[in-house]
């Protein structure tokens, strides 16, 4: 059983609560799941099952789109409304006002990670130094917002929908649009609802998963390897070249048939996927990059 699973986080779970219960479900160890969301925070969580495991790292370089609600007025630790108030404001601010901040951050920013995160300084993560009560400097990071639309503004609340890259935090987003309208502000809620080419229309839940394995039918949920690479070319080898595909040997342009440049997905004289390969044009050959032999 070698793909995804799109799974859909429900609050009070870590995703590596969902990876360890997978396994349980699925009596699997070779899981592996595409992007953290924070335990209050729900929505897509693709899961890689087996050989897919090692897509994770192709996958979490991809865009990822949230609803959030902001809530001005309040600024805590955690940059979420989970954490210990620090500052509590008067929200004097007009929708017009809140508006043009929020829109302000489309387009490349630099964000400071929050201290309550699982990046790692020295060998620690921060949320570790964190909760013994230390707070270290931490260094800005370039992210990118590709779009922001704001969905319902009830003042001092905003519902937002964001897509941005890899690695940005929607709560410290909130907190930087509420010191930049000067009054504060905190997630209050997070809904994840594309991961990449992932939408939340085609997530399941643990619940659904466990009953789908119970009644024989989780292959109906799983999204193969090669569909999940199909954006790639498919190319084959003649029969001279399948024994060097299968050895993860690199395979010259007279074994091929076609001749697409660039990342490809490779596969034998007989349609079998064998991995992704990349051409290089110094040796004239396609060179492996990612095998699912």
């Amino acid at each position: 059983m070698d793909g995804i699973l799109i799974i859909r986080k429900e609050k009070g779970y870590t995703s590596h609560d969902v990876v360890a219960k997978l396994r349980g479900i699925l009596h699997m160890k070779r899981i592996g799941h595409t992007g953290t969301l924070d335990p209050d925070a729900e929505g897509v969580l693709p899961v890689a099952l087996g050989k897919a495991t090692k897509l994770v790292e192709m996958l979490t370089e991809k865009e990822k789109t949230y609803e959030a609600v902001l809530h001005l007025g309040i600024e805590t630790d955690t940059q979420d409304i989970t954490g210990a108030v620090r500052r509590c404001c008067d929200v004097s601010v007009t929708e017009d006002e809140t508006e043009q901040v929020i829109l302000s951050f489309l387009g490349d920013q630099m964000q400071i990670p929050p201290m309550y995160s699982a990046l790692k300084v020295g060998g620690k993560k921060l949320y570790e130094l964190a909760r013994e009560g230390r707070e270290i400097q931490r260094e800005a990071r370039p992210v990118h917002f590709s779009d922001i639309e704001i969905l319902e503004m009830n003042l001092p609340l905003v519902r937002f929908r964001v897509t941005c890259s890899k690695g940005t935090y929607i709560r410290t987003l909130c907190h930087d649009i509420g010191e930049k309208l000067g009054c504060g502000g905190c997630m209050e809620a997070l809904l994840r609802t594309r991961s990449g080419r992932f939408g939340i229309e085609k997530s399941v839940t643990l619940g659904e998963v466990q009953k789908a394995a119970e009644d024989g039918r989780i292959s109906n949920l799983v999204i193969g390897i090669e569909e999940i690479l199909s954006d790639y070319p498919r190319i084959c080898s003649f029969p001279e070249g399948d024994r060097l595909l299968l050895n993860g040997n690199p395979l010259h342009e007279e074994l091929i048939k076609g001749g697409d440049r660039g990342q490809v997905r490779m596969c034998t004289s007989e349609g079998d996927f064998i991995g992704i390969y990349r051409w290089d044009q110094k040796r004239r050959s396609y060179v492996p990059v990612k095998m699912f032999l």
